[in-house]
């Protein structure tokens, strides 16, 4: 048998098939053996997992790297700066793959050397993109993107009318949704991912909550209430169905939203969800502040409920993060924690840093989710989505070699030391203790954090271009 680089031992091996006593080997930064440690080659390096369980490294779906507008004007330096900074928080954490919205007003095409460039050059993990769809000229470009390898495309219906103008992001109306979601409809493997809130009734809900003093985070829910997304969603359905095309709910976060999706699947059309760890785990009568204000909002016990019971049924089969670096006055308007809730940033941050951490302490540990369950939504089926399994996703044979060693028993308080992003200091689980941690990270079977230590330097990793059957193994 020949030896093999490195080899993990010791383990409660999370495989598609189960999970299984034993170990994994790599060789070249591929998996070459799972099994019994027996039947596992011999290896330059061994780790001892003392029981822990190996599951696949986590992909986050969803992250807006190049947004930190706060230090850096420009789009293209804020991206460089974030692949670094947040790639390495979420290596920290046990995600090793990420894919990454591309956001400008201008054309993508021209610019595509330097996206896959500045990821190459400053990320400690593979990644691949989407493109945000806000522009007429970011719709005709959307067969060429196909041809570089992008075959996903976020549309904000009808949201970011009015709110945040800053973010540079414009919404679409029903009409363009058509226009997108009949061009992906002829793509192999193309899905259309859609903001869900509606923006004309959040505008005069917000009227009509400023005129009545409210400066709270319960408001801000009230401002955007479900019926907001659900009629999106609704509207989304209608409109995937009509054009036999595939839609995906970004952040989906209302109970109604889950009802809508569970009804259109039972149609057989093609409309799947994810929702972030901040819903799984916070409502809107907590003391967050604007640190809590997420677009969609916070809700109610009912809505976070109903979505762990989408994820144990099937309804909701994905998990992302939402992750948006911005730096801490940005996000608050240099007004603090409780300053103006209605001028503040939406989106949560760290969110990568802490996406494994939260699924084990409140998924795993509380018996909401298996350890297996777990696994499917936020790795194998994130790959599956789009494009990137079996290359990866799982621990199979021939697989690229991202794996973490995970303590269920091991705590953390998320505090300023807990992150390793660009900006410690807030997210909605500031303070909170979470149980279940990653003691090692391993990307293409190169030990990059081990015992909370960074390993490696950035740099060197792949731009996963998705074609017709997936990423080329």
């Amino acid at each position: 048998m020949t030896r093999a680089d490195l080899r993990v031992v010791d383990a409660r091996v999370v495989t598609p098939s189960g999970t299984l006593p034993g170990g994994v080997a790599a060789t070249d930064g591929r998996i070459v053996a799972v099994g019994t440690e027996t039947n596992l080659p011999d290896a330059d390096r061994e780790i001892d997992a003392e029981g822990n369980y190996l599951i696949p490294g986590f992909i986050d779906p969803h992250v807006h790297w190049g947004l930190s507008r706060y230090e850096f004007e420009d789009y293209h330096e804020g991206l460089a700066h974030d692949f670094e900074t947040e790639t390495r928080g979420a290596v920290h954490g046990g995600v090793t793959t990420v894919v990454n919205f591309l956001l400008q007003r201008e054309p993508y095409l021209p610019d595509m050397d330097f996206f896959r460039e500045v990821g190459r050059e400053n990320s400690y993990i593979d990644f691949a993109y989407h493109a945000i769809v806000h522009q007429d000229h970011h719709v005709e470009e959307i067969e060429g993107l196909v041809d570089e390898g992008i075959r996903s495309f976020k549309v904000f219906f009808n949201w970011y009318k009015h709110a945040s103008p800053e973010l540079g992001i414009d919404h679409s109306d029903a009409g363009r949704v058509y226009q997108v979601l009949d061009t992906v409809s002829d793509v192999n493997g193309g899905v259309v991912m859609f903001h869900a809130e509606n923006e004309d009734l959040a505008y005069e809900r917000r009227q009509e909550l400023k005129e009545e003093g409210r400066n709270d985070l319960e408001a801000w829910t009230e401002a955007s209430p479900n019926v907001a997304e659900a009629m999106q969603i609704e509207q989304i359905g209608r409109l995937t169905e009509y054009t036999d095309s595939r839609a995906y709910i970004v952040h989906m976060s209302t109970a109604e939203g889950v009802d809508v999706c569970e009804r259109f699947q039972d149609r057989g059309i093609n409309l799947h969800a994810e929702t972030l760890p901040a819903f799984l785990a916070h409502t809107n009568d907590e003391d967050l502040g604007v640190w809590g204000k997420i677009s969609p909002p916070l809700r109610k016990e009912r809505s976070k409920t109903r979505l762990w019971e989408g994820l144990r049924t099937g309804v909701v089969d994905y998990l992302g993060t939402d992750h948006c670096p911005h730096k801490i006055e940005f996000k608050e308007k240099d007004e603090g924690k409780y300053g103006d809730m209605w001028d503040a940033i939406p989106g949560d941050n760290n969110g990568i840093e802490y996406f494994l951490p939260v699924m084990m302490s409140e998924g795993v540990n509380e018996n909401r989710l298996s350890m297996e369950r777990v696994v499917e939504v936020c790795a194998e089926n994130n790959a599956k989505r789009w494009g990137l399994y079996p290359r990866k996703g799982a621990l199979v044979e021939g697989a690229d070699a991202d794996m973490v060693i995970v303590d269920l028993e091991k705590r953390r308080t998320v505090d300023d030391e807990f992150y390793h992003t660009m900006e410690p200091g807030y997210s909605t689980f500031h303070s909170d203790e979470l149980t279940g941690l990653p003691t090692h990270t391993i990307v293409g079977g190169e030990v990059v954090v081990e015992d909370d230590e960074l390993q490696v330097e950035p740099g060197d990793r792949e731009y996963l271009p998705r074609g017709e059957n997936g990423v080329p193994m």
